[in-house]
């Protein structure tokens, strides 16, 4: 069984026992997750929401919470000596998808 769910303005494919990153959820290491956010659940049968799936959710523990790598944002102005240099790590976390409720 698989499902596809919507966070942090993104859509994704999970499964049990998956693990997902996204943007970052509220939540201490350890906490579980409900996503209520639920487009499509698949299986023997399709289930597709219009937009969303009435009364489907999918269960997850946080495993961990931090940071992604550094990403350089560089702009320049050509012929002005206009240069501007800078760093952004976006905070993340880690989920393990426990269950899938249809």
């Amino acid at each position: 069984m698989y499902a596809v769910v919507k966070t942090g303005g993104k859509q994704y494919k999970v499964s049990e026992g998956d693990l997902l990153r996204v943007e970052k959820l509220e939540g201490a290491v350890g906490d579980t997750i409900e996503l209520n956010d639920v487009l499509m659940v698949g299986g023997d049968t399709v289930k597709i929401g219009t937009p969303l799936v009435p009364s489907a959710s999918v269960v997850g523990t946080i495993v961990e919470q931090g940071k992604d790598k550094k990403i350089l944002v560089f702009k320049s102005k050509r012929r002005k000596n206009s240069r501007k240099l800078n760093g952004h790590r976006q905070m993340r976390t880690i989920l393990k998808i426990d269950k899938i409720n249809a």
